[in-house]
């Protein structure tokens, strides 16, 4: 039988992902997952020089590199989904398209990040953000769903944060609560997002002049980012 796990990981590798996991959804609500077992999550980093850019306020390069890579991100997503489909298997890709027909609110029916910690690739820090211990949380992220017999990794319950607080101390809005993440607590408990979307859109109109909802400075602090920056 052939190695599907290897097939789609070598494909979405090779198309610029870089990182890729699957884990296994079967213990999530049947209705969430399109009765779709297996998860596949991908992540693309930002530039170092974008991450470096925005520790004083965020920056139009920021904005214009998050819209580049959400695009990449459905097309690899769509290739994934394609290729797994061309075997014979069911496969849906959660592009934003997908995800917005899904959304109630600003919640979506299956998050990406639920994806990604399912498939061990990283898990939620205290400033709700995915953080990988390759590349902090400078990464954006999509997934596809399939019933592809593919191997899934070990899923991550349990947040590595540990004691750390820099996020929370250095959001602007206050609205990094401090708490620890583990599999059960809710978006609610870990962050204020109105206080977020408010001082978000104030910072990006001071930095570059469009009042939208990015700022990135939890993203900038966190140290398995900064880890990520210092390497040569």
């Amino acid at each position: 039988m052939a190695d599907y796990s290897k097939i789609i990981k070598n494909e979405l590798f090779s198309n610029g992902a870089d990182l890729v996991g699957i884990g296994s959804l079967a213990e999530l609500p049947a209705d969430v997952r399109r009765a779709l077992p297996v998860g596949v999550c991908v992540a693309v980093k930002l530039p170092k020089e974008i991450v470096r850019g925005i520790a004083a306020l965020p920056t139009k390069e920021y904005y214009d590199q998050y819209y580049i890579i959400n695009k990449k991100l459905d097309s690899l997503v769509t290739l994934g989904a394609g290729l797994l489909k061309s075997y014979g298997f069911e496969a849906v890709a959660q592009t934003q398209d997908y995800v917005r027909q899904g959304q109630t609110g600003n919640k979506s029916l299956l998050p990406h990040k639920t994806v990604a910690t399912r498939a061990g690739m990283g898990w939620i820090g205290k400033s709700a953000l995915l953080v990988t211990k390759e590349f902090g949380s400078m990464v954006r992220i999509s997934s596809l769903l399939t019933d592809a017999p593919l191997e899934p990794a070990q899923p991550l319950d349990q947040a590595l944060c540990g004691s750390c607080t820099i996020c929370t101390d250095a959001c602007p809005g206050a609205a990094v609560l401090g708490k620890q993440w583990s599999v059960g607590v809710s978006r609610e408990e870990l962050f204020d997002a109105a206080a977020c979307q408010k001082t978000a859109k104030e910072r990006a109109l001071r930095g570059f002049g469009i009042e939208t909802t990015l700022c990135g400075k939890c993203i900038e602090v966190c140290p398995y980012t900064k880890r990520y920056l210092n390497q040569k």
